[in-house]
């Protein structure tokens, strides 16, 4: 299936991003198609303009390429799953989950996919109902207030957001609209922001307590380490802990865990001259340059896909792999 290029402009507008209704809405429909990879007597014959739209097709392909089901997906996703069934009549003290571990191991990705799968669903579930929200997905803002807290959960919902507009106001709009439209899994990235040795954290911290206590939903969390920044200290801290499991993210050991994942990204590549096992012989070398981190991985073999169809090779080999300059992070642990 060719891809449109409004379909490609639209990546690009505000409406995909996910702290919107309509983003996430798009977000969750959003199936992307995998380019056919022609023979090469076919290719041969392509004329220029339909040779462009096919190398445009894989371009736009490899930005995002499928999500591989790595183990902190498959325990987001099972434990997300028993979660919500676990609070599916409970009126207080609903059980909560949070991802906790360094940038770059996959905690966006993982809750956002449960998200999504907790979206489609709902809307099996309910075929003719076109009022739900089943899930609200928003981000700690930095330096957040409770009322900015507030005007995040209101903005993902379309609800109009005033000066005049104080904390009590915000919360009963949007605890109202929840309600009516079955919002049943709240989704809270960033969580890192929130600092509860500072009023102003405690108070953000009470504001979400207090949302969970309001909208009978199943609320997860995602921040980088936020054990260590006091998030379960205190008494505030004791709350969080007895209702929430935490789920710990870190980078892949070389194991046969990485390995798999090496050749599960492999299989999504759409290179014409690519030949398999190239990467998952190259395993411990990816390894060692991304410090067995999954963002740093996806981002180095899917710029390497990119510049293997701009340069016309149409293959990744390690002299490629070599030639590309990763992120800061993963660069400073792999020396």
């Amino acid at each position: 299936m060719v891809t449109t290029t409004a379909d490609n402009d639209a990546a690009t507008q505000p409406r995909r991003q996910l702290t919107t209704l309509s983003g996430w809405r798009q977000f969750t429909l959003d199936q992307p198609m995998i380019p056919e990879l022609l023979p090469p007597p076919d290719r041969a014959g392509l004329d220029a303009d339909t040779r462009d739209r096919d190398e445009e097709d894989r371009i736009d392909y490899h930005t995002r390429l499928t999500v591989i089901a790595t183990s902190t997906v498959k325990a987001v996703a099972q434990k997300g799953r028993r979660l919500t069934l676990l609070n599916r009549h409970a009126v207080s003290a609903r059980r909560g989950l949070i991802l906790s571990g360094a940038a770059g191991t996959g905690k966006t990705t993982a809750i956002t996919q449960f998200g999504k799968m907790h979206e489609v669903a709902d809307r099996q579930r309910h075929p003719h109902s076109c009022d739900r929200i089943p899930v609200l997905y928003v981000t700690v803002p930095p330096a957040a207030t409770p009322r900015m807290l507030a005007a995040e959960f209101a903005r993902f919902l379309g609800l109009p957001v005033t000066q005049r507009a104080n904390l009590t106001d915000l919360i009963e709009a949007v605890c109202g609209v929840c309600c009516d439209t079955g919002t049943s899994v709240v989704i809270c990235d960033e969580l890192h922001n929130i600092s509860l040795a500072t009023r102003a954290g405690a108070e953000v911290s009470d504001t979400l307590k207090y949302f969970s206590e309001r909208v009978p939903a199943t609320f997860i969390y995602s921040g980088i380490n936020v054990e260590r920044e006091g998030l379960f200290t205190g008494t505030r801290g004791e709350q969080i802990a007895g209702r929430h499991t935490l789920i710990a993210t870190t980078g892949f050991p070389y194991t046969d865990d990485w390995r798999s994942v090496v050749a599960s990204i492999e299989h999504t590549l759409r290179l014409h001259n690519h030949r398999l096992g190239t990467l998952t012989g190259l395993d411990r070398y990816l390894h060692q340059r991304t410090a067995g981190m999954i963002g740093s991985l996806s981002a180095l073999i899917r710029e390497a896909a990119l510049d293997a169809i701009l340069t016309g090779t149409e293959k990744i080999t390690k002299s490629a792999l070599d030639t590309i300059d990763l992120d800061h992070a993963a660069h400073t642990k792999s020396s």
